[in-house]
């Protein structure tokens, strides 16, 4: 099985982490990654690698680049996809689980929990939802979900049983950065969507301040993160302070419309000329 898989990684300023995956990617023939023209030593620790064949696209959306490289890239038709972040570390017990895979013909892929880690940490429980990261490539096309991208399947999928670790180590400037550029594509999305059309913990959300009490208790207490130390109270403010930049972006929004001049009343326009 492992001769059929293609792992396929998006990056963009990724030198934090692109090392770390790529070597935990050594039984692939061929690793490949598309690059949004990172300015950072991305491309240098990449090409460090023999299996890698990296390429350059400017970006435009989550879902386009993803599609460009399983679709237009990636080119064999019996390929099956490993659609990796570069953040995402592969385990020697989870290569070993797919190289004994054997799935019939009606299996299109498989679903992959994670295990988030801060600073190498593994928490005991996150928020991170589980995800199909491999599939066959002639099944899968991604679609634009608010700041990211989610993929498009149909058929039978499968569950891998060993986790991939989430060990994100670039600095938390950067990760601010992302997340107010990410909060806003989302308060437009959730703002745009019909309300029927949305989930239950998107209209939560539409609500303000609600989901951030709610995830900073939920990783707290019920996900454990206490227990964890330090990186369970960052983990517990990290996704806190997502959901409040959410917040704020959605209140701006409102408060933008509120501002907004209300016609002129008919009195108050200017006498039309004879």
């Amino acid at each position: 099985m492992l001769d059929l898989i293609t792992p396929v990684i998006l990056t963009r300023n990724e030198a934090p982490n692109i090392g770390r995956t790529l070597e935990r990617l050594w039984w692939a023939k061929r690793v490949v990654v598309l690059d949004s023209y990172s300015t950072d030593a991305t491309r240098d620790i990449a090409d460090a690698f023999p299996n890698v064949d990296f390429h350059q696209r400017a970006f435009d959306a989550h879902a386009r680049q993803w599609n460009v490289a399983i679709h237009e890239i990636v080119f064999q038709e019996n390929a099956w996809i490993l659609a990796l972040d570069a953040d995402y570390q592969v385990s020697e017990e989870l290569v070993q689980e797919m190289a004994k895979l054997r799935p019939d013909a009606g299996i299109v892929g498989y679903v992959a929990r994670f295990r988030y880690c801060i600073g190498g940490r593994p928490l005991r429980g996150t928020l991170y939802p589980d995800k199909v990261v491999l599939f066959r490539r002639a099944h899968g096309r991604y679609i634009q979900d608010g700041h990211t991208q989610a993929l498009t399947i149909e058929g039978r999928l499968g569950i891998l049983r060993n986790p991939i670790d989430h060990d994100d180590r670039k600095p938390l400037s950067h990760w601010l950065g992302a997340q107010d550029h990410y909060m806003r594509l989302e308060a437009d999305h959730l703002l745009t969507t019909p309300w029927g059309m949305l989930s239950w913990p998107d209209r939560l959300r539409r609500l303000y301040l609600v989901v951030p009490l709610l995830a900073f208790v939920h990783c707290l207490i019920f996900k454990r993160g206490f227990l964890d130390g330090r990186a369970g109270w960052y983990y517990a403010c990290q996704r806190t302070l997502s959901e409040l930049l959410l917040s704020l972006r959605l209140l701006e929004r409102r408060l933008a419309l509120d501002a907004e001049p209300p016609d002129a009343l008919p009195h108050q326009r200017p006498p039309t000329r004879a």
